[in-house]
C-alpha cells in the first residue's frame, strides 16, 4: 500500500479511502482498548460508546487457499471485553429502531425465564444466533438514508442549474463522440457503441482517472472503458463487492463498519460488534443469502460529496468512521460517500453501475484484526469474500482454491516434517532436519553463485545501539517495526536489515577507488516486529534470513552493477523455472534527501530497466523506500499467483548519513594530506528475499515434489527381503558419503507397503534391491514422476546410477530424470 500523506482536498480526492486508512500509523501511547486519538474521537459521541474493536493495515496477502482456521505461527487477536465509556454527557436511551450503542450497559433481568440482551447486543439479535437479518434494523440505517436523500436532492438541484455545453469525448482509437457537459455519461457513450460493450464494462477512465459509468462528464474528456479482466477494473469490481458485503454485515449483525478494501485476491470488510459476538463459519450462508438478495435488487451505486461537518453528522453513530473523518479529512474540505441499498459508506470510489452485475459472490474465511493496525486497540471481526461476473469463473476459482489448499506450505511442511511453529515463539520457524536440508541447500546455492560473481560474504552483529538507527534514519521511520531492548540504561534494537551494519564495515578503514565495486553479502538473522494477527506460516514471520547484499560503487559503475544484479536474478529464477515481472517504485512522501538526487536515481534505474527488459516494466509511484527508489521483482508460481521476492534499491542517502568515503583517482598517496575523497553509491539487493518466504513459495510451486538437487529426500533404498538388507545398508552409506540424502527402509513391512511409504514421502527415486541386484551390483530404479507407470522400473548398475545422480544434482535440473 502506498504511504500517502493527505495535504489538501485535491490530493485527498485522488486517493482511495482504503489506502488512506491502511496507511495510518497511530501514536504509540495508547489506552487498554483504544489508542488515545480514537478515545478522544469516541468521547464526543453521545449516541455510542466506543466498541472494543480494531483493524489492521492491509497485510501481505497470504496464499489464496489459506482458510481462516488454518494453522499459523500465532493466533489472531480475540475480541476483548467492552471498555468503559469515555467521559461524556449521559447518552440517550437506545432508539425504538434498535440502534443501541455498542458497549451500552446491560439491561436489568426481568425474570428467570426471559434473558436480557448482553453487553453491547443489538436490538433484534440474540448473541450467537445466525438469523438472516435483524428485525428491526438498527435506527442508524434509516437516519443515514434520510440524510443522504436530503443532501442528494439539494445537489441534484445545483447540478441541474449548471450551464450545459457541447463537449468532445475522445476514445482510445482516436475516435471522437459528441456529448453535453453534466448530462452525457460514459454509460451513454458505451451504449452508443454497443449494448454488449456497455454490459461488459465495469468502470470508466476519464482523463486518466477512474470514473463511475453513470457520472456525467464535466468537460472535454478522454475515455477508456475497462472490463473485469483489466487490473483496475477488477479492483473496482471487488471494491464494489466489499460494499455489498458491508451492507449484508450491517443487516445481519447490526455491526459498525470500519474499512472494506479490495485486495489482490478479492475483498474484505471488518467491523465492530457486541462484546460476545464473533463471526463463525455458520454465518457464511446467511451472508451469502443476503448478498443474493442485494444482487437481485440491482441496487444502484450512487455518489454524493459531503463536507467534513456533514460526514461527522452522518456517521456520528460509528466511532471508527468518526475517527477516520477527523484524522484524515482536513477542515473545510469534502469527500465522497457511496450508497447502494441501505448501505451508505465513506468512500472515494468509484464503483460498478449496480449490484446486479455481480453474478457470483462467496464468503471465503474470517479472522480478527486491529483497528488501524494498532495492537493497543481491541479486535475487529473481518470477513473475506470473492466475486465474479459469472458463475463459471466462481467455479473455476473454487477449483483453484482447492488446489492451492493442497499446496499450502503449512500443510506440506507438517506432512513432510520440514518445520513447525510454537506459541512460545510466534513468528519464528522451528526447522526440522529435512526442512533444514532445503534451507541450507538454498543458502549453499547462493554462496556458490557469490563466489562466481565476486561477492564477499561478511557476518555482522544482530543487535545495535539505537544511535546506529538514528544515523541511518530507521529510528524515525521504522522504529515501531523493530524489537527494542535496554542494555545498561542504553537503548538497543535487533537489526531488521543489514545495510547500516554494512556501512560500518565499509567505514572501518580507508577505501580506495581501486577496491570498488565492493559486493558485500550477509545471511545474518533479522527480526521484525510483525503484528501477531499478520503472522502467516513462513510468508510473514518475525525471525528470518535474507540473501542480502550491498554493492558499494562509484557513480560511473552503477550501470555495470545493475547489469550484475539483473544477470544474477535472471539466473536464479531461471534455475527454478520462474517467470518474473519488474516494477520501479519511486519517491515516497517520507523520502530522505534532495529531490534532485532522487530524480537522478530514478533516471538511472529506468535506464537499466530499459536495457534489461525494454518496454516490459511498470512504475509504482510513491512506493519507494524512504532512502531511495527501488525495483521490485515479482515471480509467478505454478498457480499463476504472483509473489514479490527480489528487490534492487539505489541509495545515495545511507552513504551520506554514514559519511562513507573512498579515495578517488585524482587523490594523492597515503601521505598526501590533500587527498581527494568521493562518496560511494550503495545498491541494496536481494533475490530470494527472505529465505523462509522463498521456501514457502517453492513448497507451493512444486506442491512438495522437490527437484532432486534441493530435495530433502532424494533416494530410498528398499531391500526385498531379509538377506538383502546388508546390501541396502551398504548402498545407503555410499550415497550418503557422496552427499546425497539417502535412506534405507530396513523395517519388516511388506515390499508394497515400503514402496507406498516412499511414494507418500516424495522420495525422488526408490531403489529396490533383491538377489538379482546384489549379484550384479545394481539397483532397480523407480522414478517418482513416472505418473501412471508406477510398475515401470529400470535396472542400472549402481556406479552408473551414482554418476547420473551427481549430474542431476550438479546441473540443478528441474526434471526428475536420470540421463
Amino acid at each position: 500500500m502506498q504511504r500517502l500523506l493527505l495535504r489538501s482536498r485535491a490530493s485527498f480526492l485522488q486517493l482511495p479511502l482504503t489506502v488512506i486508512v491502511t496507511a495510518y500509523a497511530p501514536p504509540a501511547a495508547a489506552q487498554p482498548y483504544l489508542s488515545q486519538p480514537l478515545r478522544r474521537a469516541c468521547s464526543n459521541m453521545a449516541s455510542s460508546a466506543p466498541h472494543p474493536v480494531s483493524s489492521t493495515a492491509e497485510p501481505e496477502p497470504a496464499p489464496a487457499a489459506v482458510p481462516s482456521d488454518a494453522s499459523s505461527s500465532a493466533p489472531a487477536p480475540a475480541p476483548a471485553p467492552a471498555p468503559a465509556p469515555a467521559p461524556a454527557p449521559s447518552p440517550p436511551a437506545p432508539s425504538a429502531g434498535g440502534d443501541k450503542p455498542i458497549g451500552a450497559p446491560k439491561a436489568p433481568r426481568a425474570s428467570k425465564e426471559k434473558k436480557p440482551k448482553k453487553d453491547g447486543a443489538v436490538a433484534g439479535m440474540t448473541a450467537g444466533v445466525s438469523a438472516l437479518e435483524l428485525n428491526p434494523q438498527p435506527a442508524f440505517i434509516q437516519s443515514r438514508i434520510e440524510m443522504f436523500e436530503r443532501i442528494q436532492k439539494e445537489q441534484h438541484e445545483k447540478i441541474a442549474a449548471l450551464p450545459r455545453e457541447p463537449i468532445k469525448i475522445t476514445l482510445p482509437d482516436g475516435g471522437v463522440k459528441g456529448g453535453t457537459s453534466w448530462e452525457t455519461s460514459p454509460m451513454q457513450i458505451a451504449l452508443g457503441i454497443s449494448k454488449g460493450l456497455a454490459e461488459k464494462t465495469v468502470i470508466a477512465k476519464v482523463n486518466g482517472d477512474l470514473w463511475d459509468m453513470d457520472r456525467p462528464f464535466e468537460k472535454d474528456s478522454s475515455l477508456e472503458l475497462l472490463d473485469f479482466d483489466h487490473p483496475e477494473g477488477k479492483k473496482v469490481w471487488w471494491h464494489s463487492s466489499a460494499h455489498i458485503l458491508g451492507e449484508c454485515c450491517e443487516r445481519h449483525y447490526g455491526a459498525h463498519l470500519a474499512v472494506g478494501p479490495p485486495t489482490d485476491e478479492g475483498f474484505f470488510y471488518e467491523m465492530g460488534m457486541n462484546s460476545d459476538r464473533i463471526v463463525t463459519s455458520a454465518d457464511y450462508t446467511p451472508l451469502e443469502t443476503l448478498a443474493k438478495t442485494v444482487v437481485k435488487e440491482k441496487q444502484k451505486f450512487e455518489r454524493l460529496e459531503l463536507t467534513k461537518e456533514q460526514l461527522l453528522e452522518m456517521f456520528a453513530y460509528n466511532p471508527f468512521k468518526v475517527h477516520i473523518i477527523k484524522d484524515k479529512i482536513p477542515d473545510g474540505t469534502s469527500t465522497s460517500v457511496y450508497r447502494c441499498g441501505t448501505m451508505v459508506d465513506l468512500c472515494r470510489g468509484p464503483h460498478i453501475p449496480h449490484t446486479g452485475k455481480v453474478k457470483a459472490l462467496a464468503i471465503l474465511k474470517n479472522s480478527a484484526s486491529y483497528f488501524l493496525g494498532n495492537k493497543d486497540n481491541a479486535s475487529l471481526q473481518r470477513v473475506y469474500g470473492i466475486s465474479f461476473p459469472d458463475t463459471k469463473q466462481m467455479t473455476e476459482h473454487k477449483k483453484f482454491l482447492e488446489e492451492a489448499a493442497k499446496r499450502d506450505h503449512r500443510r506440506i511442511g507438517k506432512d513432510q516434517e520440514l518445520f513447525f511453529f510454537h506459541e512460545l515463539s510466534p513468528g519464528t520457524a522451528f526447522w526440522l532436519p529435512h526442512g533444514t536440508r532445503i534451507y541450507n541447500t538454498l543458502v549453499d546455492f547462493m554462496r556458490s553463485e557469490y563466489r562466481k560473481r565476486n561477492f564477499q560474504e561478511v557476518i555482522s552483529p544482530n543487535m545495535y545501539n539505537a544511535k546506529l538507527w538514528e544515523t541511518s534514519g530507521h529510528w524515525a521511520n521504522y522504529a515501531d517495526d523493530m524489537f527494542k531492548l535496554e542494555v545498561e540504561k542504553e537503548q538497543f534494537a535487533l537489526k531488521p536489515m543489514n545495510c547500516p551494519g554494512h556501512c560500518l564495515i565499509f567505514a572501518s578503514r580507508d577505501r580506495s577507488y581501486r577496491e570498488l565495486p565492493i559486493r558485500m553479502a550477509d545471511f545474518g538473522v533479522l527480526h521484525r516486529n510483525e503484528a501477531s494477527g499478520a503472522l502467516t506460516g513462513l510468508t510473514r514471520v518475525r525471525r528470518f534470513q535474507q540473501d542480502d547484499a550491498h554493492h558499494f560503487c562509484m557513480a560511473d559503475q552503477i550501470e555495470q552493477e545493475m547489469d550484475v544484479c539483473f544477470d544474477f536474478l535472471n539466473h536464479v529464477y531461471g534455475t527454478f523455472g520462474f517467470q518474473f515481472n519488474l516494477k520501479l517504485s519511486t519517491r515516497p512522501e517520507n523520502f530522505l534527501g534532495k529531490i534532485e538526487t532522487w530524480d537522478e536515481a530514478e533516471r538511472m534505474l529506468s535506464a537499466s530497466l530499459d536495457k534489461f527488459v525494454p518496454g516490459k516494466w511498470t512504475v509504482d509511484p510513491g512506493d519507494g523506500a524512504f532512502y531511495g527508489p527501488k525495483i521490485d521483482i515479482t515471480i509467478q508460481d505454478a498457480l499463476k499467483r504472483k509473489h514479490q521476492c527480489a528487490t534492487i534499491q539505489l541509495d545515495y542517502q545511507l552513504p551520506q548519513r554514514f559519511d562513507l568515503q573512498y579515495r578517488s583517482a585524482e587523490g594523492g598517496g597515503e601521505a598526501d594530506k590533500d587527498k581527494k575523497m568521493a562518496r560511494p553509491v550503495m545498491i541494496h539487493r536481494a533475490i530470494l528475499g527472505s529465505v523462509e518466504r522463498f521456501v514457502a513459495i517453492l513448497t507451493e510451486h512444486f506442491a512438495g515434489k522437490w527437484p532432486f538437487w534441493i530435495s530433502p529426500r532424494q533416494v530410498l533404498i528398499i531391500p526385498v527381503a531379509q538377506p538383502h538388507k546388508e546390501y541396502a545398508s551398504k548402498l545407503q552409506a555410499q550415497l550418503w558419503g557422496m552427499g546425497f540424502f539417502a535412506d534405507a527402509d530396513l523395517t519388516d513391512a511388506t515390499l508394497p507397503k515400503k514402496v507406498r511409504n516412499g511414494e507418500i514421502a516424495q522420495y525422488n527415486f526408490i531403489f529396490v534391491v533383491g538377489s538379482e541386484e546384489v549379484e550384479s551390483s545394481s539397483v532397480n530404479v523407480r522414478n517418482r514422476d513416472d505418473v501412471g507407470v508406477k510398475g515401470k522400473t529400470e535396472v542400472i548398475v549402481f556406479d552408473k546410477v551414482c554418476q547420473m545422480l551427481k549430474a542431476l544434482k550438479d546441473e540443478r535440473r528441474l526434471e526428475n530424470k536420470l540421463i
